[in-house]
Parts: C-alpha cells; sequence; structure tokens
C-alpha cells in the first residue's frame, strides 16, 4: 500500500491494524529508561495511546477513544498544511468527539501538521486544496502501512534463533495474539542492545488497556 502526498483517508489500513503494528514496535522498543524519559524517541505507548517521535522533525500520537474510533495527529517537516498561502482548517468536519483541547492547543503551538480520524470502519480527515504538496502523512506512517517496511524496521529488535520470526510476531500482533509467552521465548536483540523484557510486558499491558472497549 502506497500513501500519496498529501495523504488519502483511503491510504490507511484500518485502525485496528495500524494500531496492532504500531503497539508492536512500542513493546519491542520498550526500555525502563524510555517510561521516565520526558522526551523519549522511537516509539512508546501510555495512557494516551501510541506515540512515535524521531527526536527530530516527526513526532506522531495515535489514540483508541472507545467504540471503534480513533484519532491519528502529528507532523512531520514535510508537511505543507500549516505554511499554505490559504489557511487550511485541519479540524474542519471533524466530529465532536475528537480530543479538540489539545488539538487547538497544538494549533495555538503552530506544531500540529495533521489530524485524521476513524469511525464506523474509515478513515477521514478536512479537506485541502488542490495544490496542497503534502501534509506528512507520508513520511510519517509509511513505516506501518507497508508490511515490508515494517519488518525491516523490526530487524535490530528480533534476534535470531529457536525465538518467534518477525513475520511471526507481526502475524501475532495482528490476531491481537501478542503475550508475555511470546516476547519472553525472543533472542537476543539483532542489534547488540540489552532487552528490557519487565518494560516490554508492561507495554503489553498498556496495550491491552488501551484497547478495552
Amino acid at each position: 500500500m502506497t500513501i500519496h502526498r498529501p495523504g488519502l483517508p483511503g491510504d490507511l489500513p484500518p485502525a485496528d491494524v495500524l494500531w496492532a503494528r504500531w503497539a508492536l514496535v512500542a513493546v519491542l522498543e520498550a526500555t525502563s529508561a524510555k517510561e521516565t524519559d520526558r522526551y523519549p524517541s522511537g516509539a512508546w505507548i501510555d495512557d494516551e495511546g501510541l506515540h512515535l517521535d524521531d527526536g527530530g522533525c516527526t513526532w506522531w500520537t495515535f489514540s483508541p477513544l472507545g467504540g471503534g474510533r480513533y484519532v491519528l495527529y502529528g507532523e512531520d517537516e514535510s508537511s505543507g498544511v500549516k505554511w499554505h498561502d490559504t489557511p487550511i482548517d485541519m479540524l474542519a468536519g471533524g466530529p465532536d468527539w475528537l480530543p479538540y483541547e489539545e488539538l487547538r492547543d497544538r494549533l495555538k503551538g503552530n506544531e500540529l501538521g495533521c489530524v485524521y480520524w476513524y469511525e464506523n470502519a474509515a478513515w477521514a480527515r478536512a479537506p485541502y486544496p488542490d495544490d496542497l504538496d503534502d501534509d506528512g502523512l507520508d513520511c510519517g506512517m509509511s513505516r506501518f502501512v507497508e508490511r515490508d517496511g515494517l519488518l525491516l524496521l523490526m530487524l535490530d529488535s528480533v534476534g535470531k534463533g529457536d525465538g518467534p520470526t518477525r513475520a511471526e510476531l507481526l502475524d501475532a500482533a495482528e490476531a491481537g495474539a501478542v503475550t508475555p509467552d511470546l516476547l519472553e521465548r525472543l533472542g537476543p536483540r539483532t542489534d547488540g542492545e540489552p532487552r528490557d523484557l519487565p518494560a516490554m510486558l508492561r507495554a503489553c499491558s498498556m496495550v491491552e488497556k488501551c484497547t478495552l472497549p
């Protein structure tokens, strides 16, 4: 699946699939240090939902809001939305359940590049003018949308050996079947970094908590 520039709602997979893939990366990258870091980088999960930050020009938040509703928002430096000659209302047409206080606060700080929402099994966003080049969705979300790219992203985190493979982990995530036992069977990280299993198990528990109805 390819994301257009600017993104189209149909470019994104169903929200539960996007959530499962992103959550798997957050679990694999979990560390105790990231839990206490005020400005962590990479992917992580907290009470608000899933986050992604490259420590530079990309940050994203993905929150489940109950009843099959989700909101995805963030910014990549490639987005031209907030710089467009004709102001673009990123919240135009948004449903009443969006976290407007948070989103408007981000808008006031000039730190929001796009907003997508999901309800009734469909993604939506505000209308864009025809001459908008990019909203940043591709640079932000392609790592989770394209399965092969996601498997490459997991390369450092998933070791070789008798444990589950990257593809098996991804299949389990999409089936909602990432269990403590599965994580405990992972081999050493391929990049040699220590694996923080207690933090991974806490992140896995948080994923389950966030996805409760």
